[in-house]
């Protein structure tokens, strides 16, 4: 009987060591090991869908022609801002963010507002019916929306390859498993393989997937850091839960800058996009009052408009000695 083998691989970077350590020598990361069990046989490719990967060859670089990515509208003005236009073909974007922030919601609304491509929807949290619940929530209806409830990647490739969808949505990549590897959901070795080999199915045939990522109590992507090296576009959702607006910023992009951050308004019916953040910041009636300045400030590259106020009221005088007026001190 053949004997499990089993590896320690760092959380935080993917480094692989036969025994446990304290300190990754990759990274610097303390107690960030966990163990792994390497599966017996080599372990087969994953199968993306049936496509056959071409060979590249060499080319020079004075041979390669420069061309502008093509982009589509993902419905969303503020989402397409944060993106540099809109959603990249064949482009990998990762969005994460606190548990009940809204990355599901954004990411349905997303799917639905899309016009003229098929979008499917593969949710590994929750179920058809639940999606259908938000989506009536949502007041949107998208006839080409497809939804399935899926956690394993091989069939998740089998739906994309009936459907032809032009969009994909994996929410959440942790919950995401591969039949080539034998750890759990959500392991170090997991996230990586299934990520690795979406991206290939992504530049393989131009099809642009949307991940959706759980971060940790430090506030980063939970998982390996090489699920952030692996992805186009590193997407943050924040937020406070016990408030109604949401902020989105670039962390990462390879098609567009990362100062750019888009405004969201959570609501019963949805997100709604904030376009003029000012009209929030400033009282609408103020004037003839004082203590109540505008001042203009910038996040990123969008500027902003806010309003000081300050408590101006009268203060009676006190003796700088401390005592009261005609008191005498003894000598």
């Amino acid at each position: 009987m053949a004997k499990t083998k089993s590896v320690y691989v760092c959380r935080n970077c993917g480094a692989e060591s036969p025994k446990w350590i304290g300190k990754c020598p990759s990274c610097g990361e303390w107690n960030s090991y966990v163990e792994e069990i390497v599966s017996k046989a080599p372990a087969a490719k994953i199968q993306l869908a049936g496509l056959e990967i071409a060979k590249q060859k060499p080319v020079r670089i004075s041979d390669l022609e420069a061309k502008e990515e093509s982009r589509f509208d993902t419905g969303s003005n503020e989402l397409n801002r944060v993106l540099g236009g809109g959603m990249v073909e064949g482009s990998l974007a990762l969005i994460g963010g606190e548990p009940g922030i809204g990355k599901s919601t954004l990411a349905l609304q997303a799917a639905l507002n899309i016009q003229g491509k098929k979008t499917l929807y593969v949710s590994g949290e929750e179920s058809a019916s639940q999606l259908k619940l938000r989506a009536e929530r949502l007041k949107f209806d998208n006839p080409d929306c497809y939804i399935v409830s899926e956690t394993s990647l091989e069939q998740i490739f089998v739906h994309i390859q009936n459907l032809q969808p032009g969009l994909v949505i994996i929410d959440s990549i942790q919950t995401i498993s591969t039949e080539t590897v034998e750890s759990s959901p959500g392991s170090v070795t997991q996230v990586r393989e299934c990520a690795a080999a979406i991206l290939k199915f992504c530049k393989t045939t131009g099809t642009p997937v949307f991940l959706i990522g759980h971060i940790n109590k430090e506030g980063s992507i939970a998982g390996p850091k090489v699920l952030e090296h692996i992805v186009d576009t590193v997407l943050q959702f924040e937020g406070d839960q016990h408030y109604m607006y949401r902020i989105l910023r670039s962390i990462k992009n390879r098609f567009g800058s990362t100062p750019e951050l888009g405004i969201f308004e959570m609501r019963q019916s949805g997100l709604r996009e904030v376009s003029n953040p000012s009209e929030l910041l400033l009282s609408q009636n103020h004037e003839g009052l004082s203590g109540i300045a505008i001042a203009s400030t910038i996040e990123g590259a969008r500027p902003f408009l806010i309003e000081a106020q300050a408590l101006v009221s009268s203060a009676a005088t006190v003796p700088r000695s401390g005592r009261a007026p005609g008191s005498t001190c003894a000598a």
